[in-house]
């Protein structure tokens, strides 16, 4: 197989995961979209220095994170909730997709954002967050904790993401 086979067979696995982690990050459509495209475009670039092809994933991840912090950084954001489409499908009242958890999610800092996507989201442990983050596992410890409290005041006392990591 060669490298652009195996990039190819990579984008088709690995495009859903990247989009519904952009989409949780940005809270829009297009955007995540642009975002996934300009992260594979850049994975793309790095093909042939990524040795472990099982890492590519994680690569790629890591690459679509500060994609999206780049783009926080350079459009200010200002927190703006997209209301010009509708959802795909409806979610149910216990989906984490649900639009008050969408919107609560929308509402954090990109980088308690981030964190809050990468831990309950992707499931992945404090250090892997740390690491895709360039952070420090206490800062991802404390941005969780700040974050998880923030959902709590805005979703109320009883909310809770399923499937928690205590780690």
């Amino acid at each position: 197989m060669t490298a652009d086979e195996e990039f190819t067979e990579f984008v088709t696995t690995a495009w859903p995961v990247l989009f519904r982690t952009a989409h949780l990050l940005v809270g829009e459509r297009g955007l995540a979209e642009d975002l996934v495209q300009t992260a594979l475009a850049k994975t793309y670039l790095s093909w042939g220095r990524i040795r472990d092809r099982g890492a590519a994933g994680v690569y790629a991840r890591t690459v679509l994170i500060n994609t999206a912090t780049s783009w926080f950084r350079r459009h200010a954001w200002r927190r703006e909730v997209a209301t010009g489409e509708l959802p795909d499908r409806v979610a149910p009242a216990t989906s984490p997709d649900r639009p008050d958890l969408a919107a609560a999610l929308r509402a954090l800092p990109p980088r308690q954002r981030a964190v809050v996507v990468l831990r309950f989201y992707e499931d992945l442990s404090v250090e892997q967050t740390a690491q895709a983050l360039r952070i420090t596992p206490g800062t991802v410890k404390s941005q969780t904790s700040h974050a998880l409290a923030k959902l709590r005041t805005e979703l109320g006392e009883t909310f809770q993401l399923e499937g928690v990591r205590h780690d």
